[in-house]
């Protein structure tokens, strides 16, 4: 599968380098989020890349729901299962969990349905900034800290009707972001579209921290900041 080049596998284990987790966040999920910079000191694997090789590995059910517990920063090795039967964590050797995941109902590990759910959902996850995070603080009147931009990756969940689809594509449906004193909680809901019939739902929720007050100009920096970074980038 495509993502073989994104991870490496040694005693039935999985690393990454940071080459290859960064790969994978600008590459495929077209997410630039400084935390998958390969120079980074906080360095941290994307959580769409341990989504992903867990439905390579394990396959795709119509009911998943997967929760983050924990960085991953290069040269971890995880232990991913082969199958899971109805739930399932990724943890390193000294037991320490990174992930979680629940499965439910009819499942297929047919490669052209994987490829193209991990594809559309990883595209739609990394556009999260400045996309829809961006809009969702100016209509709260926030903003995250510009000096340390602080967004986790929560977890998140899709229900489908099927798992016979060959291709599909994600549209954002609802939006909300709700805020506790510094700290706000983003739920980013969206459609499974295949065909053009909707064959599924899903959230995906992220937690902001260190909240301020809403400033047009410093948001503006930061944005631009972004796009210049990914221009370089693709150049």
């Amino acid at each position: 599968m495509f993502l073989d080049d994104f991870y490496n596998t040694s005693n039935n284990k999985i690393n990454f380098t940071r080459i290859q987790a960064s790969n994978f966040a600008k590459k495929i999920a077209d997410d630039f989020n400084p935390l998958h910079d390969i120079d980074a000191k906080r360095f941290c694997v994307p959580g769409d890349l341990l989504f992903s090789i867990v439905l390579a590995k394990s396959g795709l059910f119509q009911q998943m729901d997967f929760t983050f517990s924990g960085m991953v920063s290069d040269g971890i090795e995880l232990n991913f299962p082969n199958d899971i039967k109805g739930e399932a964590s990724i943890t390193d050797d000294n037991n320490k969990e990174y992930m979680h995941v629940k499965t439910s109902g009819n499942s297929t590990k047919n490669e052209k349905t994987i490829e193209a759910l991990i594809r559309a959902y990883v595209e739609f996850s990394g556009h999260t900034f400045p996309h829809i995070l961006v809009k969702l603080m100016a209509e709260n009147k926030v903003m995250i800290n510009p000096a340390r931009p602080m967004v986790m990756y929560e977890s998140m969940s899709i229900e489908l009707e099927n798992v016979d689809f060959t291709s599909v594509k994600l549209i954002e449906s609802t939006s909300k972001l709700t805020i506790e004193g510094k700290r706000g909680n983003a739920c980013l809901a969206f459609d499974l579209i295949s065909d053009g019939i909707t064959v599924g739902h899903g959230k995906k929720h992220m937690l902001l921290s260190g909240l301020r007050e809403y400033c047009q100009e410093t948001i503006d920096v930061i944005v631009n900041d972004f796009n210049n970074t990914k221009a370089a980038y693709i150049k």
